[in-house]
């Protein structure tokens, strides 16, 4: 049995849970062909709820002790960014231990255009004492035995930056009620544990926030009773585009020999892409980029390959401009953290 708090670690011989399962069926990746898409489609956009989905019939915002309605956030001023979101579970399951929970592989993630207002004008009455500024989420439930509402936090630093969303449309709609709605916390470059949905608060604290979510959930540790280092920014990571056609159970790709153009995405929470590179039969080539777009969105590269007969596993991998880059093999962490290992492609190349 899990002790309250700690995450649990799946034994050699165990299989994917019916647990897990669940959770996989109620939360969805992107398929990877969507990596065609500038912006991604609400539908195809990665989800990850912790909860349920909450009634928000009633619902205002608290910020800092004053109500705002929905249609009094909606007259002030607008902008609308492009921003990548990925999971911080993303590349969980490929993990050995594998931790036990949403089970990702390579598809948590989506880039959407979101448009709302700026966070930092409504705390303009911030505490002179503020160091954390904490957001809660109208979704209620149990995390390792720990009854909580959703709840993050952000230094106040963070939450002044000016392009810190309190947005209430995605693509050009209204929020789905998966994705948040009525409004939610967008923060660019930040994983998506941070980006909290549903909004209902907006507090101060004087002192660093101790939360469940962010205290015990979103760390990378190692031992049980490790403290660890928090997630924050989405580490540097690009993935490919699946090439030609796949067999319906495994995946598998298949393309016809000759040359075929490898295409996907890359992006990086910490500093604007600078590199992709694809591995092809052993060799690291350095794949071509397309413009850059919004500073926080993925950005588009493609690399021509000479395919020959026979089965190949292709590798892809980013550099961003502070020289983070994808490791070939991801270290491992108790709760599957920001694992950006670079991606494996297997391809049967037929004649």
């Amino acid at each position: 049995m899990t002790t309250i708090g700690q995450s649990r670690i799946a034994a050699d011989d165990e299989d994917i849970s019916v647990e897990e399962l669940r959770l996989a069926a109620r939360n969805h990746g992107m398929p990877l062909e969507a990596l065609r898409y500038d912006v991604t489609p609400a539908g195809l956009h990665y989800l990850l709820i912790h909860y349920d989905i909450p009634d928000t019939a009633d619902w205002s915002l608290d910020v800092l002790g004053r109500k705002w309605t929905l249609d009094e956030l909606r007259a002030l001023p607008a902008v609308t960014e492009q921003v990548t979101l990925e999971c911080a579970g993303n590349g969980r399951a490929k993990l050995h231990p594998r931790p036990v929970s949403q089970p990702w592989l390579d598809e948590a993630v989506g880039c959407a255009a979101w448009t709302g207002t700026p966070l930092a004008p409504l705390l303009a009455d911030l505490p002179p004492d503020a160091v954390d500024v904490v957001f809660t989420g109208l979704d209620h439930g149990l995390d390792r035995g720990v009854e909580q509402d959703y709840q993050r936090a952000l230094p106040v630093a963070e939450a002044l930056r000016p392009d810190v969303l309190l947005a209430y449309e995605m693509n050009g709609q209204p929020l789905l009620p998966q994705h948040g709605a009525p409004l939610r916390l967008v923060v660019p470059g930040w994983y998506g544990m941070t980006h909290v949905k549903w909004l209902g608060s907006i507090t101060a604290l004087d002192r660093p926030f101790d939360g469940f979510q962010q205290a015990v959930a979103y760390r990378i540790t190692h031992e049980p009773d490790d403290e660890g280092t928090p997630v924050t920014r989405m580490l540097p990571k690009a993935l490919m585009a699946p090439p030609g056609f796949p067999d319906f159970m495994t995946r598998q790709r298949f393309v016809d020999a000759g040359r075929v153009v490898l295409t996907g995405r890359a992006w990086s929470g910490h500093a604007p892409v600078a590199k992709v590179e694809v591995e092809l039969d052993g060799t690291w080539v350095e794949a071509e980029l397309g413009p850059a777009g919004d500073r926080y969105a993925w950005r588009r590269w493609e690399c021509a390959w000479d395919a020959t007969p026979g089965e190949h596993v292709l590798r892809v991998r980013a550099t961003d401009a502070d020289g983070l880059t994808q490791p070939l093999d991801q270290p491992w962490n108790r709760q599957g953290m920001a694992n950006n290992t670079a991606q494996r492609v297997p391809v049967t190349v037929r004649p």
